[in-house]
């Protein structure tokens, strides 16, 4: 099965990225033959969209399930649409994360919030 992970570093020590669409770096980890990918996420420094952009590259990277801390609405529409699950991470590291969800233990994310839209407003 294959996981994608927002991550700070292209690092399985790394923390998991707070913020989805605007993490640097996307860890794909296939959890049957333990390898790892790390992909930039072109979406980090977009102006507007960015998590529907970082959306559409988890898709495209054809995961099973998503591990993330939090999620925006839209977002979360484009990666449910392709049937992805989406789990809640803890404040532990990407590898604990890895370990924590391969033996059941991550909750499914179900606080989706509307999205972090910055239109100017200080």
């Amino acid at each position: 099965m294959k996981i994608a992970i927002p991550v700070d570093d292209k690092s399985l020590e790394s923390n998991v990225s707070g913020s989805f669409g605007r993490t640097l770096y996307f860890l794909i980890y296939d959890t049957e033959t333990k390898e790892s990918e790390f992909i930039d996420n072109t979406a980090a420094e977009s102006t507007g969209g960015s998590g529907v952009k970082a959306a559409q590259t988890i898709v495209d990277s054809k995961v099973d399930a998503l591990l993330t801390p939090r999620c925006g609405q839209n977002a979360a529409e484009v990666i449910n649409s392709a049937d992805i699950k989406i789990f809640k991470t803890t404040h532990a590291s990407v590898k604990d994360n890895i370990a924590a969800y391969v033996e059941g233990k991550l909750p499914s994310l179900d606080e989706i919030h509307a999205g972090l839209h910055m239109h100017g407003d200080n």
